[in-house]
């Protein structure tokens, strides 16, 4: 009998340098959905990636002083390490800037283009460069994105368009005949009465003002805009469009694909028209999920609320982070992140519920029968009530994981292990030991115990696989586990335990909050955003000054902040630190004459002092130029 197959993937992410949490919560729910289907047996491919082009990343090179391919390669290795550090098993990962999958997305276009489903024209309306999406007129009516609230620039160029329009019907027809092709069903509902019913216009998918993406292999003056670009890589990725298409026949259509809510649009409507101009399946299911948000909304390093993955799995673990993703918020709604409520999780349900049960059985066990259980048990109360709830939560959480309910797995999990903890009490082992005659039964009552936590280590080796095979180390059998292992009671013969080191460790949580506080205020200087806040009213109180930049060097305690030397005028030099590193190199600066806010009350930002601010523009998200002025000016000339 042939093996089953299941293909699930992520979006490819864009390169950002600087992560947050909600980068990885649709990675770690993808990674617990592909474990679980290999321990049920399934041929699992699991694809995530990278998406490189564009004219964000053009543009951010170029600040940076280096070509876009060499801002990429090294951006892509911190994600890279992340998903490594997060211990997600993805079979492959794809960037958009492999040579297979920029050849095929050229065959991809040109076979749209032979069908008649592309045509040239000029694109004229707005343009939000940090989502990289186009908007008409009544879409971004008041001047701003309608994904990301930024505003939108009016632009017009020569693009090659996809007939999307035509696709409107047979996108309703095909969501009609297959209801579970997005989910939550909100979403349909969503792309059908907000996007497909007002009218689907035809879609730009090329670009002929920047160079930095796929060359249109009908007019190398154009590049392939990003969306054909990156949604391409899921057939790509399994070798569509080359000479051996082996893995796109043996997992295409894919089983499921995860998205974040502000990306359905893309992979709801466009990705299925792409894929119906092509005559290949669409995939099974695409599922939107909600975000991970810290109060005050969605996460953002524009905002300055970012939560790095990195600093909390370090500090707290990375199957702790796992399970507090998976198990605090229902996949498909938005969820709040806080450090308190992680902490608290960890405590309660990690430390408390299952760490505590582990070592209490192990010690047990060791302390009434030398670390092996006797052959010779008894049966008693309560047994059959343990037995069946363990073969039912076997069940239950199945059902939930092939609805992709991961919180709701856990919450019956979690049940399990309650009512194992609560089987101790019962049972009361201690007081059994008291009296030898009740030996049989306290074997009895022992084996019970670590026959539930082992079929629990199976239940939670795909949210938690670091913390699964450690359990079964305890436990003294086999780190491997296969998913019916957990549908089994009595599949052991006996046990012989290995006392180890407590699982979850329990957390001040008071002291936590308070170091916690206290290494953001350490921070906090370093960061040049609310240097100085002034209010309408002294606003001209402030001297604004012209200056010439002399010498500029890296702020060693800081990746963000420039060390800048400049002539205001006055005859001595004067030091200001900027958080401009990210987008100016040093050597580009000296010479420049800049704004100075030349009355600034001095700050020290990571041991530098600094004398001054100068003058800078957010352009978009990720993008900040400083304000440069005419070098013929003289410095100290005041700007009024």
């Amino acid at each position: 009998m042939e093996k089953k197959t299941f293909y699930i993937t992520t979006p490819i992410y864009y390169p950002s340098d600087k992560l947050h949490i909600g980068h990885g919560y649709t990675t770690v729910a993808a990674d617990a959905e592909a474990r679980y289907k290999r321990m049920c047996g399934y041929d699992v491919f699991f694809l995530t990636g990278t998406d490189e082009h564009g004219q964000k990343i053009e543009d951010k090179a170029k600040a940076a002083g280096v070509t876009p391919k060499a801002y990429v390669d090294n951006v892509v290795d911190g994600i890279k390490k992340l998903w490594e550090l997060l211990d997600i098993s993805n079979d492959k990962f794809i960037r958009t800037t492999d040579e297979y999958h920029e050849k095929a997305v050229q065959k991809i276009f040109q076979r749209m283009y032979d069908k008649g489903d592309i045509y040239k024209g000029y694109y004229e309306g707005y343009y939000c460069k940090p989502c990289e999406s186009f908007w008409t007129d009544t879409q971004a009516a008041d001047g701003k994105c309608p994904d990301c609230g930024r505003e939108v620039t009016k632009e017009r160029e020569e693009a090659y368009f996809f007939k999307l329009s035509a696709y409107a019907d047979k996108l309703l027809e095909y969501y009609d005949a297959h209801p579970g092709f997005i989910e939550p069903k909100s979403r349909q509902n969503e792309m059908v009465n907000n996007f497909i019913k007002p009218g689907l216009q035809d879609l730009c998918i090329s670009r002929s003002s920047f160079k930095w993406g796929i060359p249109v292999p009908v007019n190398e003056e154009h590049v392939i805009y990003v969306w054909l670009d990156a949604l391409s890589n899921y057939i790509t990725a399994l070798g569509y469009g080359s000479e051996d298409e082996t893995l796109y026949k043996k997992y295409w259509p894919a089983d499921v694909q995860l998205v974040g809510k502000d990306i359905i649009r893309f992979h709801t409507i466009y990705w299925p028209a792409f894929l119906m101009s092509l005559g290949e399946p669409l995939p099974e299911k695409v599922f939107g999920h909600g975000w991970v948000l810290l109060e005050g909304g969605k996460m953002s390093k524009s905002k300055g609320n970012v939560v790095d993955p990195v600093v909390l799995a370090e500090r707290y673990g990375v199957d702790a982070l796992r399970y507090y993703l998976l198990r605090e918020v229902a996949f498909g709604s938005d969820g709040v992140f806080s450090n308190e409520n992680l902490i608290n999780r960890i405590n309660s349900d990690l430390a408390n519920d299952l760490g505590n049960l582990v070592s209490r059985t192990v010690a047990m066990v060791g302390k009434y029968f030398g670390g092996t259980i006797p052959e010779n048990r008894a049966p008693g109360e309560f047994d059959d009530e343990l037995i069946s709830l363990a073969a039912e939560t076997k069940q239950a959480a199945e059902g939930w994981l092939d609805k992709l309910m991961f919180s709701n797995a856990l919450t019956d999990i979690w049940k399990l292990i309650s009512r194992t903890n609560k089987y101790i009490d019962e049972t009361a082992p201690w007081t059994l030991a008291k009296d030898e005659s009740n030996s049989a039964r306290l074997a009895g009552v022992m084996y019970n115990l670590c026959e539930s936590i082992r079929i629990i280590s199976v239940l939670i080796a795909p949210f938690m696989p670091n913390t699964s095979p450690v359990i079964r180390r305890q436990l003294g059998i086999d780190e491997s586990c296969l998913w019916d292992e957990c549908g089994v009671f009595g599949r052991e013969k006996t046990y012989t335990v290995v006392k180890g080191d407590i699982i979850f460790p329990r957390i001040d949580l008071e002291k936590e909050l308070a170091e916690l506080e206290a290494k953001k205020a350490e921070k906090e200087p370093c960061k040049p955003e609310g240097i100085a806040q002034i209010g309408i009213e002294d606003f001209g109180k402030v001297e604004l000054r012209v200056a010439e930049i002399k010498d500029c060097v890296p702020v060693k305690r800081a990746k963000k902040l420039l060390q800048l030397t400049l002539d205001d005028g006055s005859g001595a030099p004067r030091t200001v630190a900027s958080g401009i590193a990210e987008w100016y190199a040093p050597q580009d600066l000296i010479g420049k004459k800049i704004v100075l806010v030349a009355n600034l009350k001095p700050a020290v930002l990571c041991g530098v002092e600094s004398n001054g601010m100068i003058l800078a523009a957010d352009c978009a998200e990720k993008d900040v130029r400083v304000i440069f002025v005419d070098p013929d000016m003289p410095c100290g000339a005041k700007i009024r």
